[in-house]
């Protein structure tokens, strides 16, 4: 049994896509960054503990017949050495597209699965370059609510793709899961 450990649309999209019959639920994690953490060294432990929340909760549902898989995610943008996560309102959302524009940035997502044998992880980086965005192309897509539940404030599946002519690494890590290394990191889990 496969439990996604995310209340992210996009995340359960891209698993469906990818053929994955599974279950939702949330974990209540504290979500802070820690102090001198970096970028990566945080999304990886926010998949893990989420993961390993709703492990624990769930843990009696586990059987042999059955074996419990738990994949939690967590995913950020990176930019001149600033990690941006969802934007707080419409102007933490311009601050971030406007840092976002004319520059490459990272999106970094940590994956984890957890078993009964213990937790597989991963993490996957993929470079991302924004044309230079104009006041009123900032203003209206901020006006348009896309950016409001999105890391770094944008969608590459949504009205941004128009700004952005290169990315180098994973597409779906940029919409929220790398697929195909979630793939190999359940196989590696045992699912």
């Amino acid at each position: 049994m496969l439990i996604l450990a995310s209340s992210s649309p996009r995340r359960r999209e891209l698993l469906t896509q990818a053929g994955l019959t599974f279950t939702v639920a949330s974990a209540d994690i504290n979500e802070e960054l820690l102090p001198h953490e970096t970028a990566a060294a945080y999304v990886q432990r926010l998949a893990e503990e989420k993961a390993q929340a709703l492990w624990n909760l769930r843990r009696a549902e586990d059987s042999a017949d059955d074996p419990l898989v738990v994949l939690g995610a967590d995913t950020c943008v990176v930019c001149e050495g600033a990690i941006l996560g969802k934007p707080v309102d419409a102007a933490d959302a311009r601050r971030m597209l406007e840092l976002l524009s004319g520059r490459t940035h990272a999106v970094m997502t940590g994956v984890a699965a957890v078993t009964r044998k213990g937790t597989v992880r991963a993490l996957e980086i993929t470079h991302v370059t924004f044309n230079v965005l104009k006041d009123a192309e900032i203003a209206s897509y901020i006006a348009s609510g896309e950016p409001m539940d999105k890391a770094g404030a944008y969608a590459i599946q949504g009205w941004a793709a128009r700004w952005i002519p290169r990315i180098e690494g994973c597409y779906f890590n940029v919409v929220g899961l790398p697929i195909a290394r979630t793939i190999d990191l359940l196989a590696e889990a045992g699912l």
